[in-house]
């Protein structure tokens, strides 16, 4: 699905049209409509943590999120290998209407929520299987 960009994702400021495609419950791909760059791996960061902040006003009024009934939170992963070095931006959440097509990145202050990196492993968010050995 394409959305258009309300509030520029940081450092992207020239996309104006993004498309949004699920992988699966965690992971999504979002990438430039009009162009082969950005394109960015999603996770959906309630399957990880507990995770809540207020959106500000403007954006609200920007996203048309009084009305909507469709939103996708969901934040930027900058993928490594091997996977578990890959980190999480959760200082900077993307909002999705799905209603009317709409998204933005809300830049969170990091003083009002110290919980919430820019970068955080999500190696921190599971625990990896030992193997089990017989005795």
């Amino acid at each position: 699905m394409v959305f258009s960009v309300k509030s520029p994702i940081l450092g992207f400021e020239e996309v104006y049209q993004m498309e949004l495609e699920k992988i699966d419950e965690i992971f999504m791909r979002l990438r430039n409509a009009d162009a082969p760059a950005p394109t960015f791996t999603l996770v959906n960061p309630f399957a990880l943590r507990s995770y809540e902040f207020e959106i500000p006003l403007a954006l609200q009024t920007l996203l048309n999120l009084d009305q909507a009934q469709n939103i996708l939170i969901a934040n930027i992963m900058v993928i490594q290998n091997p996977l578990k070095e890959s980190t999480i931006n959760f200082l900077a959440p993307l909002v999705f209407n799905f209603d009317h097509k709409l998204m933005a990145q809300v830049i969170l202050d990091s003083a009002k929520y110290p919980n919430y990196q820019i970068s955080e492993k999500i190696s921190s968010f599971y625990q990896e299987r030992q193997p089990v050995h017989d005795k």
